[in-house]
């Protein structure tokens, strides 16, 4: 596990993740920090705990709105939408590599002919 040392509405915070999970971790922190200030900064909500739950739920909303209700990729984390797309590009891959092949041999004749 990585530590983090991050700041979230100048509060610093240690965080852990796994190794090459940095950047998402900083990218969340900032996202977190920006939607944080922004409700601060409209001066309706006063205390950073109100403030982190409003914008938990903001944030929350956001991705409950982009995941379907049903079908193949309901429910899935990010991490795991992205691996099921990388495992669907492979097998894509590997199914057209004949036909590529098969063009790029088609186009080499006719250009030796």
């Amino acid at each position: 596990m990585i530590q983090l040392n991050v700041t979230i509405m100048g509060h610093s915070y240690t965080l852990a993740c796994k190794e090459g999970e940095e950047t998402t971790l900083q990218q969340a922190v900032a996202y977190l920090n920006e939607k944080m200030r922004a409700i601060r900064d409209a001066g309706k909500i006063k205390g950073n705990d109100r403030i982190a739950i409003m914008a938990a739920l903001g944030i929350a909303a956001e991705l409950l709105s982009t995941q379907p209700g049903n079908g193949f990729f309901a429910g899935l984390t990010i991490a795991e939408w992205k691996q099921n797309m990388t495992a669907i590009h492979t097998v894509l891959d590997e199914a057209l590599e004949p036909q590529e092949n098969l063009l790029q041999g088609l186009s080499s004749e006719r250009a030796t002919n």
